[in-house]
C-alpha cells in the first residue's frame, strides 16, 4: 500500500509528467490552460497500486488517460462557448478546437506506444459513450431526470471506470463512478446560484418545470429549492454509495479517504447556506 508522502509524491510526478507532455508554447499564449483534475489522478493510482500494477505502467495508464480526458475537456469548451462574430473570439474558437486535436494526437502517440491491445479497445468504447451521452445532454434530449443524471454520472466516470473494469474492480468502479459524479453536481449547484443558470440545471429545469420559461434565467425562491432539492437527493444518494464502495475496499489511503470528506463537506456547507439564505 502506498504511503501518503509516497502517494502524493507520485501524483505530483504525474502531473509533472502532463504539464511537460501539456506544454505547447503558442496554444498556450492563446487558449486557457487544460485544466487537470488532481482526483481522477489520484484515483487512478490509488486504483492501479491496489492492484499491483508497477510504477511504470501506473505513469503510463494514468497520463494516457488523463490526456484524453483532457482531449474531451477542451471539445466541450469549445460547444459551451457562444458564437461569434468577433475575430478574435472565433480565433480563440479555433484555437480551441486545434488545442483539443492535438491532445488527442498526444494520447494516440502513447497509445501506440504500448501493448495493452484490450485496455486501448475499453477506452476507445469510452469515449464513443462519453460522446453519445454529451449529445443527449447538451441537445436536451433527456426526458426524465434520472435519464439526465445517468448521462451526467457518465460523462464524469466513464473513462475511469473502463481502466476499473479492466481490472475487474467493481468497487472502485462504483466509487468512482459516485465521486465523480457529486463533485460535477456540486460544480453544476455553484453556478446555478450564482449565474441562474447552468447546463445540467437547465435541462433539469425543462424536465422539472417544464410551463416555466426556458430563455429565462429567473425563477421564484420556490422553483430555485426544487431544482436545488432534486439535485441535493441524487447527490446524497450518491454519498451513501461512496460509503458502501469503500466499505468493501480494504485499507482506503488516508489522502483519498480525506480528499471524499471534504467533496462531502463541500455539499454539506453549501445546503446550510443555501437553506439559511431561503
Amino acid at each position: 500500500m502506498i504511503y501518503l508522502l509516497d502517494l502524493q509524491n507520485k501524483l505530483d510526478g504525474i502531473r509533472d509528467l502532463l504539464l511537460e507532455k501539456l506544454s505547447h508554447p503558442y496554444l498556450l499564449e492563446h487558449v486557457e490552460s487544460p485544466y487537470i483534475d488532481d482526483d481522477k489522478i489520484l484515483l487512478l493510482i490509488s486504483l492501479l497500486d491496489q492492484y499491483g500494477v508497477k510504477q511504470e505502467q501506473i505513469e503510463n495508464y494514468t497520463v494516457t488517460a488523463m490526456l484524453l480526458q483532457i482531449a474531451l475537456d477542451t471539445h466541450e469548451q469549445v460547444q459551451n462557448t457562444q458564437s461569434s462574430e468577433e475575430d478574435d473570439s472565433h480565433k480563440k474558437r479555433q484555437l480551441t478546437v486545434l488545442a483539443g486535436i492535438y491532445f488527442s494526437g498526444l494520447y494516440y502517440k502513447l497509445l501506440a506506444e504500448t501493448d495493452d491491445i484490450e485496455m486501448i479497445k475499453q477506452l476507445a468504447a469510452g469515449v464513443k459513450e462519453i460522446n453519445e451521452h454529451k449529445i443527449s445532454v447538451y441537445q436536451k434530449e433527456a426526458e426524465a431526470i434520472d435519464k439526465l443524471m445517468h448521462s451526467v454520472k457518465l460523462i464524469e466516470s466513464t473513462l475511469l471506470g473502463k481502466i476499473a473494469d479492466h481490472f475487474h474492480a467493481a468497487e472502485w468502479h462504483d466509487l468512482t463512478a459516485n465521486w465523480l459524479f457529486v463533485k460535477r453536481l456540486i460544480a453544476e449547484e455553484k453556478m446555478f446560484l450564482q449565474t441562474g443558470r447552468s447546463l445540467v440545471f437547465d435541462v433539469l429545469k425543462k424536465i422539472a418545470l417544464p410551463k416555466v420559461d426556458q430563455s429565462s434565467t429567473e425563477l421564484s425562491s420556490e422553483q430555485q429549492k426544487y431544482l436545488l432539492s432534486i439535485c441535493t437527493r441524487y447527490i446524497e444518494f450518491s454519498l451513501t454509495m461512496i460509503d458502501t464502495a469503500l466499505n468493501r475496499l480494504p485499507g482506503m489511503n488516508s489522502l483519498l479517504a480525506d480528499r471524499l470528506k471534504l467533496i462531502a463537506g463541500q455539499h454539506q456547507s453549501m445546503s446550510k447556506k443555501f437553506a439559511e439564505e431561503g
